[in-house]
């Protein structure tokens, strides 16, 4: 499976996505999409806990950001931009205190999916059950991206996960909101186009800084994509060929940016005193060190 072979689906590109499922694996449409409005609900509950706890998690770098958002005078006047972030964050903040996530398509990059798509879906006063063929299209857009490249932050950097995830969600926007395949593909292809070269730099190699506020960064990113495709607008390069220069990418990334905690946002000396933290080593003045948290 491709991304063009979606691009060139029947509509809606969901139900040929799960055909193809389907033939895959002997199962049931019923029972696949009961499944997936399972998951859908799971994704809800983690939405839920996160936007009501500012518990910490275990390194007290991230906890509080989503409840602080959710609670807080919407600024902008803005609702859809506060809830896809409140949500998204919400989430990965779940997933940093080690409660139940959907992995999707990886726990670094759980949230924006849901942030994404069930943020919309709750904006524009949508049932989950109209979400079950869009995350079927969005698995489907995973795949066909796994095909290419991993979708792992060690293996290709962020851009991998993240980008994915986004890809997955914007297609899966413009299928809820009654786009063509072509729309929905060309929306997963502008969200990876520009995500191309984000690299995964989690300090002390936890799932927190940046990835927590990340996912609500690119939540909006897939959304912002899913607009483009749905105003038909396309990506001047065709997804498929996206993906490749992507996976290209990833490959020439250094392993320092690839999730080792040896680069990027993880050695500023901050990110290097949680470290020491964390491993219970003490600062030069034989005292243990001290991290400016909120």
């Amino acid at each position: 499976m491709t991304l063009d072979d979606i691009l060139n689906a029947p509509a809606p590109a969901s139900g040929w996505i799960l055909a193809q499922d389907c033939a895959e694996t002997g199962l049931e449409p019923a029972d696949i999409r009961a499944e997936m409005l399972r998951r859908i609900g799971q994704m809800r509950e983690s939405i839920e806990r996160g936007l009501s706890s500012d518990a910490r998690s275990i390194t007290g770098m991230v906890g509080w950001n989503a409840k602080g958002l959710w609670d807080a005078q919407d600024a902008l006047q803005s609702p859809l931009l506060k809830r896809v972030q409140a949500y998204a964050m919400a989430v990965n903040e779940e997933n940093a205190r080690m409660g139940k996530i959907v992995a999707a398509p990886t726990a670094g990059s759980a949230g924006t999916i849901p942030g994404a798509l069930i943020g919309v879906a709750d904006h524009l006063g949508l049932p989950d059950e109209q979400l079950v063929d869009p995350m079927i299209l969005a698995a489907g857009i995973g795949k066909a991206i796994s095909k290419r490249m991993f979708i792992s932050g060690a293996a290709g950097g962020c851009q991998a996960e993240i980008g994915s995830s986004a890809a997955m969600a914007a297609a899966a926007i413009v299928e809820l909101l009654g786009g063509t395949p072509r729309a929905a593909v060309h929306a997963a292809g502008m969200a990876l186009m520009n995500t191309i070269g984000l690299v995964c730099d989690p300090v002390g190699g936890y799932v927190e800084v940046p990835c927590v506020s990340r996912n609500a960064f690119y939540a909006v990113h897939a959304v912002s994509a899913a607009q483009l495709a749905l105003a038909h607008l396309e990506s001047f390069i065709p997804p498929d060929e996206i993906l490749g220069a992507m996976a290209s990418v990833g490959r020439m990334m250094p392993p320092e940016l690839r999730e080792t905690a040896e680069g990027g946002l993880a050695q500023t000396p901050t990110g290097l005193a949680v470290t020491a933290r964390m491993e219970g080593r003490e600062d030069e003045s034989g005292g243990m060190i001290e991290l400016p948290m909120a």
